[in-house]
């Protein structure tokens, strides 16, 4: 029983974090044991990624471009270059609920000063920035993914123009 109680505790985690469910009321669901542990199981597949010049590849898909990526979701993002990330850019970040606490910039090949502005508007959501290189900013956000803490990152591929 222990047992159980903990995986649904991980499978509630993993909701929460990729905001599948949101808010999950453990008494409405029946899950059987067996439906956690596939769950646990796909949890457990999404990681991030191998890298070339021009994009991403993550869990066998190839992404051209930037990427944004929260809990187990992963988009394309049009942001070429780190001068194109805006507000405007990020707003979809201010849509989720409960919002990321931490949010993982990855610059492309090298760290580069942030935008005052684009910083402003991340904290002003409540997120703390943490602007690193794309390799480096894929490594934190998945140590923060698999510790079940809000996050998310946007990526910028190695090739970067500014």
């Amino acid at each position: 029983m222990i047992e159980k109680l903990v995986l649904l505790r991980r499978v509630e985690l993993l909701y929460l974090n990729s905001r599948l469910l949101g808010k999950l009321m453990w008494e409405q669901l029946q899950l059987s044991f067996e439906t956690v542990e596939a769950l646990l199981a796909l949890s457990s597949i999404f990681s991030l990624p191998r890298f070339s010049d021009t994009g991403f590849t993550i869990n066998g898909v190839q992404y051209e471009g930037s990427v944004l990526c929260v809990g187990s979701l992963v988009l394309s993002w049009s942001p070429k270059k780190l001068s194109e990330i805006t507000a405007d850019s990020l707003s979809v970040l201010q849509l989720l609920r409960p919002a990321p606490e931490i949010f993982v910039l990855g610059c492309g090949r090298f760290t580069v000063p942030i935008d005052p502005e684009l910083m402003r508007f991340i904290r002003s959501n409540g997120m703390k920035l943490e602007a690193i290189d794309s390799r480096n900013a894929a490594s934190t956000f998945n140590i923060l993914n698999e510790e079940g803490r809000m996050v998310a990152a946007a990526l910028l591929p190695y090739r970067v123009q500014e």
